[in-house]
């Protein structure tokens, strides 16, 4: 069901000393997790079971033309080893606290500069697309790296179902704010709830997607289900997770963590090895798995699909 709107409607994830003292004062009012809640399914049943969980027996039952042909890193590492500041700072926090979400029912508003606001059932938000799965490399503004296949549809479906105006310079997107569940909401590590934005020509890129699970399975809570963003040549924190709206801008929306550390953490986060983080360098990257680091790649290896979009821009400033 598509609920119509009124007319009338209108990161990185680094964990400096100022995060490490507001962890402290989380773990005194988390409860210990206890067994993790059954994740509802979202589509077909072949999609959802089809597949072992591991990087030796997965195959990919809707390969992209985009997908990398490097080795996946292992789903348990995949699901253990998180950024989802929602439920903690510690790598390990997500996996023992994500189980605490309601992921049903959902609903995704999208609004702004556009011919058709909606309000979505997530059923009736996915259902139109078929969905790919499609391998990417991830890069972490921390100095680590995974390779993941998603499962998702281009964002750009979404857009063009919108019909933006040409007032629409930006996507804007924003995280579900429920802290009752979401326990990490309750303290002062970010404003909440969490917000990230792409530019329109980026948004449209066919790299960029809307993804609802991986390894060929419903996307775990701590992977941000039921809905994130995936853009493979931009760091992780850009991957915006649970995503409950979608608003079209005329203007360049606040990011969550630039709008922390605007001098550490810019809007287009681009993977770029020459710009240096304040406080360390992006020159290396360590793959989740590896033990010695490998070069880091312009735009993340994929300056092919996306390079021309910055053609002119001065990479140093525009960070």
């Amino acid at each position: 069901m598509v609920i119509k709107k009124q007319n009338d409607i209108p990161s990185s994830e680094i964990t400096d000393e100022k995060l490490y003292f507001n962890r402290r004062n989380f773990l005194k009012t988390a409860a210990v997790a206890a067994a993790g809640a059954t994740a509802y399914t979202l589509f077909s049943k072949k999609n959802s079971s089809a597949f072992a969980q591991d990087n030796n027996s997965w195959k990919p039952a809707n390969p992209s033309k985009f997908d990398t042909t490097e080795t996946l890193t292992p789903y348990k590492d995949v699901t253990t080893y998180n950024n989802f500041y929602e439920f903690g700072v510690d790598k390990s926090d997500p996996s023992e606290n994500a189980w605490r979400l309601t992921t049903t029912p959902w609903t995704v508003e999208v609004d702004g500069n556009v011919k058709k606001p909606a309000i979505y059932h997530l059923e009736d938000f996915v259902k139109p697309y078929k969905l790919e799965d499609r391998i990417y490399r991830m890069r972490c503004v921390e100095g680590w790296s995974m390779v993941i296949p998603w499962l998702g549809f281009p964002l750009s479906d979404i857009i063009k179902r919108a019909e933006p105006t040409a007032a629409a310079k930006f996507v804007a997107f924003q995280t579900l704010y429920r802290p009752n569940e979401m326990m990490g909401q309750q303290n002062n590590v970010l404003q909440w709830p969490y917000v990230e934005g792409l530019r329109m020509d980026e948004a449209m890129n066919p790299l960029t997607i809307l993804a609802v699970g991986l390894y060929g399975k419903t996307l775990p809570k701590q992977d941000g289900a039921p809905l994130r963003l995936v853009v493979p040549w931009k760091y992780g924190f850009k991957g915006i997770k649970s995503i409950v709206k979608i608003s079209f801008v005329g203007n360049q929306p606040p990011t969550s963590w630039n709008r922390y550390a605007p001098n550490e953490y810019g809007f287009y986060s681009n993977v770029n090895p020459n710009v240096d983080h304040p406080r360390w360098s992006q020159a290396r990257e360590r793959r989740i798995g590896e033990f010695f680091k490998r070069p880091t790649l312009m735009f993340n290896g994929y300056g092919d699909q996306v390079a021309s979009m910055y053609s002119g821009m001065d990479l140093r400033k525009y960070f």
